[in-house]
């Protein structure tokens, strides 16, 4: 270091001197001596200053070194020591090794050393034991540190990120939400309503909303005699969900004393800074709350995840004939338009699901349009596959059962795939089917879940009605007439409603006898119904093996599961359910057991006081407030129960508030 400021310091005044030195040699050589001398002189004293120089520089540039490393020390310390930044340097075994006293300040420890790093905090060890993971941040002592973890070197960096956060939280939370706000069944009620009850139901309706939002900082307007727009902020929904959405519950009581019954459906969009965006959110938000039978809410963000609250009370019978009609007069405009009519429903049909099948086909009949049956004869419980023996007498109507394969091969551009008794795309027989077409009708009467088929024509779904089944026969009363249902078609649509309404004992409206009677006037067979759903006695026997496993868990609820080893029908765990659910104090029933498909099946039932739907909604399955079902994957039953009874206990914790 030192040679190479010498060397810089001389470099420019050794030209002038080496041309001095020459100079004078020249003279002295040729006789000049005077001349020669004064040159030597002056050689002599450039080498004497250039000395000087150097050496002054030389010392001015080593102190200048000496004062910038100790700056740079000092700096180094200081940063180590002083900067607004937690270090700590841990050894192999997490001991902490040396710190600096601002993490020891995080803390509030005089000193880290000599500490472990599980005893500061089990988050930061967690941090330290996954180093792959992204950043996290540790909350100590009512303040955040973002942390960052350099696993070569074993140094933690503690970042304060409390302000940076505090400025996050306050920006969401003063981001716009939309809400709209819809009464569910106001005409149907005001139709027969006075001018003078309809004024004053109006007011008690609006007092109440427009209370609510005052109360949590809600701009509420009054945009249709059913209708409310409402605009807020983030923090507001937050102080709503917490409450649970306490105004349905306002709404349902309060007209309930006047003897009106209203209740009130809310679709809320959130997450987007586009106001067009949040506008779209909320209906569709509100469109599903809708499609799962009104008297809840669903709040839906730009990423597509939905959160229901509500759905306490099982669905009143809302729809009408009109609706009925116009659905089938539309439904056969597109059947009409179509070359031939592809009919599926959901994997492991029951009953429901093959009746309204079969009902769908006799549509596409009656409009002089082949239709065709999709069936996985794989997957057929004891009861359907009965009934295939008996449609199998009816060669006409057989040849209209189709494998998935074969009805793959079959479609064209202009056929039509109408899919009953489901609307997941993963609940089908063959979604191949569904990617492969564009023409697509959706006929269900389970509430809507997050999962839905993309891109239908027309959707007729009606969580009110006790069955698909139901709703086929409706559709059928408005087809053309000149071909009548046959005996066996009739019997087919009676039995999926019998299924599905425990022989109308649950979820049975007027429209349902309405829908029987129907049936029964085209010949639908009782006697055969009841031969179709008989059970052996093995069967009887599996089944009570399940019971012997019931437990019990709070308020009436009883779980019951299934061998480890053994395989069940999905029908023979929904039986075991309902059988449960017809026990003296039990007021909910949950059966675990293993499924053909490799995946564990949870049958739920319940009387009303307890939501089995948003319980299977939270396994990824859905179906109704008092009848739902889900498939999971699990290494066994025993952790599809852990990941039940979680659920429930959380739910229970909720309601308890």
């Amino acid at each position: 270091m030192n040679s190479f400021f010498r060397k810089r310091s001389i470099r420019y005044p050794l030209a002038a001197l080496s041309l001095l030195g020459l100079m004078a040699a020249v003279f002295l050589l040729m006789f000049q001596f005077w001349p020669g001398l004064i040159f030597s002189v002056l050689f002599v004293l450039a080498i004497g200053i250039a000395w000087k120089t150097e050496e002054q520089t030389y010392l001015e540039t080593e102190k200048h070194i000496q004062t910038l490393s100790y700056r740079m020390k000092k700096v180094g310390e200081e940063a180590l020591l002083e900067l607004p930044i937690g270090i700590i340097l841990i050894n192999e075994k997490r001991g902490i090794e040396w710190a600096n006293p601002y993490a020891s300040n995080i803390f509030e420890l005089d000193s880290l050393i000599g500490k472990e790093l599980a005893d500061l905090s089990d988050q930061l060890y967690s941090i330290v034991d996954h180093p792959d993971d992204e950043q996290e941040i540790l909350a100590v002592n009512d303040k955040s540190y973002k942390v960052s973890y350099n696993a070569e070197e074993k140094l933690i960096y503690l970042f304060d990120v409390t302000k940076q956060l505090a400025i996050e939280t306050l920006y969401h939370s003063d981001r716009t939400v939309l809400g709209i706000l819809l009464v569910d069944n106001y005409d149907e009620l005001s139709q027969a309503m006075d001018d003078q009850t309809r004024s004053q139901l109006n007011s008690l309706v609006t007092s109440l909303v427009s209370k609510w939002g005052k109360e949590n900082g809600i701009y509420v307007k009054r945009i249709a005699s059913d209708r409310f727009l409402t605009v807020f902020n983030e923090a507001s929904l937050r102080l709503l969900e917490k409450a649970r959405f306490s105004i349905l519950d306002d709404i349902r009581e309060a007209t309930e004393e006047q003897s009106t019954a209203l209740t009130l459906s809310i679709g809320v969009g959130t997450g987007s800074t586009s106001l067009i965006e949040l506008g779209e959110l909320a209906q569709s938000s509100l469109d599903l709350v809708l499609g799962r039978g009104g008297d809840q809410v669903a709040i839906k963000q730009v990423d597509g995840k939905v959160k229901f609250y509500g759905g306490k009370t099982n669905p009143a019978e809302k729809r009408t004939r009109v609706r009925a009609r116009v659905i089938s007069h539309a439904l056969r405009d597109l059947i009409q338009d179509s070359d031939k009519v592809i009919i599926m429903g959901h994997k492991f049909p029951d009953m429901d699901a093959i009746g309204a099948s079969i009902g769908v086909r006799k549509m596409a009949r009656m409009n002089n349009v082949d239709g065709y049956v999709v069936i996985n004869y794989d997957e057929l419980d004891a009861s359907v596959t009965r009934l295939m023996h008996e449609i199998h007498q009816d060669e006409e109507l057989y040849s209209q059962f189709l494998e998935p394969d074969d009805a793959l091969s079959m479609l064209t551009e202009q056929s039509l795939v109408i899919v009953v008794d489901t609307h997941k795309p993963s609940m089908v027989i063959d979604e191949r089917i569904l990617e492969k077409t564009e023409k697509v009708v959706v006929i269900d009467h389970h509430r809507r879940g997050e999962e839905f088929i993309n891109n239908t024509m027309l959707v007729y779904m009606e969580p009110y009605a006790s069955s698909t089944a139901e709703l086929v026969t409706e559709l059928l009363e408005y087809q053309p007439k000149h071909e009548k249902l046959t005996m066996l078609e009739s019997t087919a649509l009676l039995a999926g409603i019998i299924v599905d309404t425990k022989s109308f004992t649950l979820r049975t409206g007027s429209r349902t006898f309405e829908a029987a009677s129907f049936l029964r006037t085209n010949r639908a067979d009782t006697v055969l119904v009841q031969r179709l759903l008989k059970e052996d006695i093995n069967t009887y026997m599996e089944r009570a093996k399940i019971i012997e496993t019931v437990e019990w868990l709070e308020k009436g609820i009883v779980v019951a599961r299934g061998n480890e080893d053994t395989v069940y029908g999905s029908v023979l765990i929904a039986q075991t359910a309902d059988i449960l659910l017809a026990m003296q104090d039990v007021s909910a029933s949950f059966v675990v057991a293993l499924r053909a498909d490799g995946k564990v099946g949870i049958s739920a039932r319940s009387l009303g006081e307890i939501n089995v739907q948003v319980i299977m909604e939270e396994l990824g399955g859905g179906g109704h407030l008092t009848n739902a079902a889900c498939q999971i994957d699990a290494d066994s039953i025993e952790e599809a129960i852990d990941k039940l009874k979680l659920i429930i206990k959380n739910k229970m914790e909720v309601e308890r508030g």
